[in-house]
């Protein structure tokens, strides 16, 4: 066992709509100990500035056009998680070694080796004198990887607790539902080879589409447990026209950006039946990217356990399920792990890695040349 740190993440997901913060102690290998998880919620302005940016951007011209409001904006949301990072350490008293911060993606072009998070990682370190972490994803584009998706060795970590307080046995699938849905297949840490054995893509759309579809049929921010989806009913020619015409082409060797989907197959339709309707589109190109799984096809039963905000939804949940004859899906929390929080804590765990030199994605889960560390260290205090 290396030395103990105690790290904070900071993670604003493509949902826009807030910042999680996470204390853990560890020592960015096997030990992982969570101590406090809060949620900081943006106000409406600021939710509008970064949606408005957001849809701006499509290219990397883009960016430098829109560079003086993308730099204003920028300053806001540093002070925003600025404010979170004291409201947390006050509340804990715990004195912080450093902080994860991962900022608010507005673009993502792995093709291109760019993604593009809003947050300044020198202002946050001035403002909040710590050690902050940032820029998590550059090295690994730089590397050949796609920036995405980062979590898997802190999902390795997670279900490698869980294994030890509840002997699941491996192998354990862990599926994030956020924005965009990912899934990591995990490996036993008594295996010598585990890091690069972990397994790990996106998968296609999580909440975004269904929340999008909300936010512009109705005054709700999201389809609060699928109630919405499911008091309507699902226009099955559409929905096959939509899986037919489908365009991305998920070799799950991508990973993808919300502006990959598009709601523009369900116009005309009303509110509950678009929401079945695209609920049904998400949960089949989950299961369809669930089946790609390495463990999916073998004789024995795999664990599937669900994180992030998706797995609120029942019915998503319970349309995944449908896709499958018999496959054992619980969500998180069932083993003491706060679904909500997996991301935040993840980037408390990245950032020791990184301060120690350790790998943070893999050619298995960002599908870069060779396993590279990430991250830029800043001191500005």
């Amino acid at each position: 066992m290396g030395k103990i740190y105690t790290a904070m993440g900071l993670m604003s997901g493509t949902s826009l709509d807030g910042v999680d913060v996470s204390i853990i102690e560890s020592d960015g290998k096997r030990e992982y100990l969570p101590i406090i998880d809060r949620y900081f919620e943006y106000d409406k302005e600021l939710i509008q500035k970064i949606s408005k940016i957001r849809d701006k951007i499509s290219n990397s011209l883009e960016l430098q056009v829109n560079f003086d409001e993308i730099n204003d904006l920028e300053r806001e949301i540093t002070l925003f998680h600025a404010k979170a990072v004291k409201e947390t350490i006050e509340i804990s008293k715990l004195g912080i070694d450093l902080i994860g911060f991962h900022g608010q993606t507005i673009f993502h072009k792995p093709e291109k080796k760019i993604s593009k998070q809003l947050g300044d990682g020198r202002l946050l370190s001035q403002l909040t004198k710590k050690k902050v972490i940032y820029n998590f994803r550059q090295n690994d584009l730089k590397n050949g990887g796609q920036g995405a998706p980062l979590t898997p060795i802190f999902h390795n970590a997670v279900a490698n607790k869980i294994n030890k307080k509840f002997n699941l046995k491996f192998p354990i699938n862990i599926l994030n539902i956020g924005g965009i849905a990912n899934f990591t297949s995990t490996v036993n840490w008594e295996d010598s080879l585990a890091e690069n054995e972990i397994y790990a893509y996106d998968i296609g759309p999580g909440n975004c589409l269904i929340d999008s579809w909300i936010k512009k049929s109705s005054k709700k921010k999201y389809d609060e447990k699928g109630l919405i989806a499911r008091s309507g009913k699902t226009d099955q020619l559409i929905l096959n026209q939509a899986l037919e015409n489908f365009n991305i082409d998920l070799k799950y060797e991508k990973s993808l950006d919300v502006k990959d989907f598009d709601i523009f197959f369900i116009k005309g339709l009303s509110l509950e039946n678009g929401a079945a309707t695209i609920t049904d589109f998400t949960a089949k190109l989950i299961s369809d990217g669930m089946k790609n799984s390495p463990t999916i096809n073998q004789e024995f039963t795999n664990k599937w356990l669900v994180c992030g905000g998706g797995r609120k939804n029942k019915f998503l949940i319970e349309k995944i399920r449908n896709n499958f004859e018999q496959l054992d899906i619980d969500l998180i929390d069932k083993y003491e792990i706060d679904g909500d929080f997996i991301e935040s804590q993840a980037f408390a765990y990245l950032a020791i890695r990184s301060l120690e030199g350790m790998a943070i994605s893999f050619p298995n889960t960002t599908r870069c040349k060779k396993s590279v560390t990430g991250g830029v260290l800043v001191e500005n205090f």
